[in-house]
C-alpha cells in the first residue's frame, strides 16, 4: 500500500477516507453473507435460494480489492479521484490515465465476480 496517497493512473485513486469506506463495505458484506449462509442453513431453504449468496460474496470481492488497493472500481469507470473528504471528486483529465483506471476497474469487477461465483457454487454443492 501507498505511505503517501497521491493518484497514480490504474494504481491508486483514492485517499485515507475513501479506503476506510471501502474497507467498511467489505467488512459489512462479509457479515451479511456469512448471515445469510447460516439463515438458509437454519430455516432449510430450498437450494436454489443459495444462489443468492452471490451479492454479498462478490460485494466482499470488489470492496476487499477496493480497500487493498487503494482503487475504487466506481471512480475507474467515471474518471475521478478523491484523496480529502468523501463526496468530493477530481476528474482525471489524461485519456490515457482514464483507460488505465477504467482497465484496472473492469479487472478489479471481473476478479469480485469470480470471487462470487466461486463462493456460491461451494456453498451450492455443500451437502449441509
Amino acid at each position: 500500500m501507498n505511505t503517501k496517497p497521491e493518484y497514480i493512473p490504474g494504481t491508486c485513486n483514492i485517499g485515507p477516507k475513501e479506503i476506510k469506506a471501502r474497507r467498511n463495505v467489505a467488512i459489512i458484506s462479509a457479515i451479511v453473507g456469512v448471515a445469510l449462509i447460516i439463515l438458509l442453513i437454519m430455516l432449510n431453504a430450498d437450494k436454489l435460494w443459495r444462489l443468492t449468496l452471490f451479492f454479498p460474496a462478490t460485494s466482499v470481492g470488489v470492496g476487499f480489492q477496493q480497500w487493498y488497493n487503494e482503487f475504487c472500481v466506481a471512480f475507474g469507470l467515471k474518471g475521478v479521484f478523491n484523496f480529502g473528504d468523501i463526496g468530493k471528486t477530481y476528474s482525471v483529465e489524461q485519456k490515457e490515465y482514464f483507460q488505465k483506471d477504467r482497465m484496472k476497474a473492469r479487472k478489479m469487477i471481473g476478479i469480485g465476480i469470480l470471487f462470487g461465483v466461486f463462493l456460491t457454487t461451494l456453498f451450492y454443492i455443500l451437502p449441509v
